[in-house]
């Protein structure tokens, strides 16, 4: 919740509704961290929709295929959930219904929206390397998208062009990613919450795109995507940590990997 709030106050300052900007989000709002109800809450009420994650899976049926913190944290965090509900039923019907109804993919113009991966959307790493390392796997994911497709579940920023390349920020002008009209890549923004590049400061990007109007009023415009920026932002990150060791059911060493960006 610390990484999230700084992050909106910075969109804030950046987007402007009344233009038609929107907030998405790629998933796993809920997981790890100390303040799942505190976060539902903000995505539910700033993103135009949000994703299904692998650890809002586990959450709302169940936590297959994780290690044993993060089984533990996901039950932990259905807790909270359950816990909620006997001081705010309404509040709480609210947020199961947000989650009941988080959809595995999302299309918004060019863009196929997934947490994990186009061939599966929930589960399956996009990892930097792949790019070179994995080149089927890569082949096959970019035969499933017409243009640009957004993913998460990596937690590390960065471009996969269909030429075979990952590029990260870093490598970027301004960490700024001019698109191509002719291209298809997979973007990540990173993680909000829990950054994976050995940056522990909240990561998230901003889309550009043009809305080319069509002249017809039967038919909706076109959405053009010109440019993805990355941004880095300080956080509490301690604080966060401070919780995470204060509560039984979370293994410290959740709290302690943020500080390394891990």
């Amino acid at each position: 919740m610390h990484a999230l709030a700084v992050v909106m106050a910075a969109i804030d300052a950046k987007i402007d509704a009344s233009k038609g900007d929107q907030i998405w989000c790629l998933g796993d709002t809920i997981g790890y961290g100390p303040d799942p109800v505190a976060c539902v809450d903000v995505v539910a009420k700033r993103c135009k929709w949000a994703l299904l994650g692998n650890h809002d899976f586990g959450v709302l049926y169940e936590p297959t295929n994780f290690n044993a913190a993060a089984e533990q944290a996901a039950f932990w965090t259905r807790a909270q959930f359950e816990a909620e509900a006997k001081r705010d039923r309404v509040g709480a019907i609210k947020r199961w219904e947000f989650l009941g109804k988080l959809r595995a993919r999302e299309v918004e113009g060019p863009f196929l929206c997934v947490h994990g991966s186009p061939r599966r959307p929930i589960n399956e790493y996009l990892f930097p390397e792949d790019a070179e390392n994995a080149p089927i796997k890569m082949r096959e994911n970019f035969h499933r998208i017409k243009k640009y497709c957004l993913v998460g579940h990596t937690h590390v920023p960065g471009v996969f062009t269909g030429d075979g390349d990952f590029y990260s920020p870093k490598e970027m002008d301004d960490a700024t990613w001019k698109l191509k009209p002719n291209e298809k890549v997979i973007v990540n923004p990173g993680s909000v919450g829990q950054p994976r590049d050995l940056d522990p400061r909240a990561s998230y990007a901003i889309m550009e795109v043009d809305m080319i109007e069509s002249g017809d009023a039967s038919t909706t415009s076109t959405m053009v995507a010109k440019s993805v920026q990355f941004f880095r932002l300080e956080y509490d990150v301690k604080k966060v940590v401070e919780k995470i060791h204060a509560i039984e059911e979370l293994q410290n060493w959740l709290g302690d990997r943020l500080i390394d960006g891990r």
